[in-house]
């Protein structure tokens, strides 16, 4: 099967299957730290130019990291919405991701809660990408099990 058809066949059989409940939860998480790291890029961003401070470079390179890293969970958000099963794989990845920082942020005075948020919202989205309802609404078919 070409790649075009398979595309096709996937696109088809998964959209016409309503939407898991969890599958859209779990939508909703990644766009949830998508807008996160967009805002907290541009905030750097828009502090660093109108400060003018010593770190221009930094500031500058920081926020503008920031907002490109926004860029993989909402992608990973929009194709989880559409039920695509290649959005898993960066959704994980960024709930994986986000643990470490999180604990960093819990260690930091000024930013517990912020570390809070990010733990919950990684965990929920952990426990819902693994979910067997998640990963049969995308398609993925886990180990040893027929097509």
């Amino acid at each position: 099967m070409s790649s075009a058809e398979q595309s096709s066949t996937e696109q088809s059989g998964t959209d016409r299957a309503p939407r898991p409940n969890r599958l859209a939860a779990a939508a909703g998480v990644a766009l949830v730290e998508a807008v996160g790291l967009m805002a907290g890029g541009a905030y750097v961003l828009v502090r660093t130019l109108l400060d003018g401070g010593a770190d221009l470079t930094g500031g500058v390179t920081g926020g503008v990291t920031l907002l490109a890293l926004g860029l993989i969970p909402f992608a990973a958000a929009l194709g989880l919405w559409r039920k695509r099963s290649w959005s898993r794989g960066p959704a994980v990845i960024t709930q994986i991701l986000a643990l470490p920082v999180a604990w960093q942020m819990l260690q930091t005075d000024g930013v517990i809660p912020y570390g809070i948020v990010l733990a919950v919202l990684a965990v929920t989205g952990l426990v819902l990408l693994v979910n067997p309802a998640t990963t049969e609404a995308l398609g993925i078919r886990r180990p040893g099990q027929e097509s």
